[in-house]
């Protein structure tokens, strides 16, 4: 059963709620039936991709909130974060465009690391104060979850890549999502926001069943004979 996730590296609650479904999804007991789909959203596409400046002072001229307020605001923000794990430090976080960051992130789900990239992307932004639209930067992420250094490098050539941002963004808006993170869960139902965990075990629980009905396990009586098997034992 798939489950897509609209999500963007510098939305703080992504990075909580990512947590809140790995904890549900943990606990779940067909979770090897569950196929995760990271899908790319940018909250703001006119960031620059030089930081000109402070978390604090973006969002206090794009909120129009008092410094005390904005304040306030993170340090809620902080304390939520901890509660599932995670070490936020958004006094460091460097405010950029997340562009290439999605592009980076559409490469590494053709390799099958959709999941590894979200996570070091989102630790590199919230904890480490990394500049997500530095080439230099996005390389070493890269490089660290197992992405060929000359390889990768594509992800910011190829317009292929920055179509599937644009193509994820458009997807987004045809199904109504406002915000991120936004589970889809097997196009039937849909979790907006960081919510609990409790929250992904109901929607899993009431989900699955349906989709396993529609895919039954093959059930097949099996007749043994000398084979070769994958891991190239003969016998």
């Amino acid at each position: 059963m798939k489950i897509e996730i609209w999500s963007d590296v510098m939305c703080p609650f992504c990075y909580i709620g990512k947590r809140n479904f790995e904890t549900a999804l943990a606990k779940f007991p067909e979770k090897e039936h569950i196929e995760v789909v990271w899908k790319s959203f940018q909250l703001d596409p006119t960031i620059p991709e030089v930081a000109n400046e402070t978390q604090e002072e973006y969002l206090v001229k794009r909120k129009g909130m008092s410094v005390e307020q904005v304040k306030g605001m993170l340090e809620n923000v902080t304390q939520s974060a901890k509660q599932v794990g995670l070490d936020y430090h958004l006094d460091k976080s460097v405010m950029v465009n997340s562009q290439k960051a999605h592009q980076l992130i559409q490469f590494a789900k053709t390799k099958g690391l959709g999941d590894e990239v979200e996570e070091r992307l989102f630790k590199a932004f919230f904890t480490e104060g990394k500049s997500i639209a530095d080439l230099d930067t996005l390389t070493q992420l890269g490089k660290e979850i197992g992405l060929d250094e000359a390889e990768l490098q594509t992800a910011f050539t190829d317009d292929k890549y920055a179509y599937l941002v644009k193509q994820d963004i458009q997807e987004a808006r045809q199904i109504g999502v406002r915000g991120v993170p936004f589970f889809v869960i097997d196009r039937k139902y849909a979790v907006s926001g960081a919510q609990p965990a409790e929250a992904f075990v109901q929607n899993l629980e009431k989900a699955f069943p349906e989709w396993r009905k529609l895919n039954p396990e093959s059930q097949l009586e099996i007749t043994e004979g000398q084979s070769c098997t994958t891991d190239g034992k003969c016998d």
